[in-house]
């Protein structure tokens, strides 16, 4: 784009970071090569780069780049090795037992808790120092019919769910499909015009789906007197801001704009 586009809800925003006060966040990018570059062409403080330099311009041969393959990742890790990709696909069937997938909801609505992330459990106090202890996985779900964070401990030697906790008024960062369920909810409102607007000022397009924008954002928090009451429950229920970037151009300025996904609302605040 040529110029910054004022004249809808939603701004455009031309260059490379957002920047945004309050609950919202900072987001900046540095271009490859030019953290730290001066005028010797940015090899200041990198001598394997300045000798490579020299010895092209004494003609010296450089070796080419040997690019190492990754070790194969097994089924099973080992200690506090990171979950393996089978180790949280086993861990999250566990948890996700029938009796929490009838009982919960998800973002979209649909039966079971919103899945949010899987990660490596601490040991417990007397198996901290004993070799071969048994490696544990912390599950995390969202249950949207009961704005509750869902928390269950699976032990992967066993298979058993050894605890589940439950806590309201906890939000943790969100899911991918919780931001593509926002901005779902946002394109389909009245609010959203000035972001598609913005859209097709960038691309040319009509925006109709999610998946036309990288999406990034942030959990919003009811501030007593910050928003408007329809927002009033939020961090009781499950809100968001988004921070939408179009694929490969300008990010959107979209911040004021909260998206509560626990009641599938869309309200505007007032940032003046």
């Amino acid at each position: 784009m040529r110029k910054i586009v004022h004249r809808h809800l939603g701004k455009v925003v031309a260059g490379a970071a957002i920047a945004v006060a309050g609950t919202a966040v900072m987001v900046g990018i540095t271009l490859p090569g030019t953290a730290g570059a001066d005028d010797t062409g940015g090899n200041a403080g990198n001598p394997s780069a300045q000798q490579a330099a020299q010895g092209q311009e004494a003609g010296a041969a450089v070796p080419p780049g040997v690019v190492e393959q990754a070790p194969t990742e097994g089924d099973k890790g080992a200690g506090d090795d990171p979950l393996t990709d089978d180790e949280m696909d086993r861990a999250a069937q566990l948890a996700a037992n029938p009796q929490l997938r009838n009982a919960g909801e998800d973002v979209d609505g649909d039966r079971g808790p919103q899945r949010i992330g899987v990660d490596l459990a601490e040991p417990e106090a007397d198996e901290a120092a004993r070799a071969g202890a048994a490696r544990r996985a912390e599950v995390t779900f969202y249950d949207y019919k009961a704005d509750a964070l869902i928390t269950r401990t699976v032990n992967l030697d066993t298979g058993k769910v050894e605890q589940t906790t439950t806590e309201h008024g906890v939000q943790p960062p969100l899911s991918r499909a919780e931001y593509a369920e926002a901005a779902e909810l946002l394109i389909a409102d009245p609010l959203g015009a000035g972001m598609k607007a913005d859209f097709k000022d960038a691309t040319d397009k009509e925006l109709t789906s999610p998946d036309q924008l990288l999406l990034n954002g942030a959990v919003y928090r009811a501030t007593p007197g910050a928003q408007p009451a329809v927002l009033d429950k939020c961090g009781e229920h499950r809100c968001v801001r988004l921070f939408p970037k179009v694929k490969n151009g300008p990010w959107i300025d979209a911040r004021s704009f909260v998206v509560d996904l626990s009641a599938r609302k869309v309200a505007k605040l007032d940032l003046r």
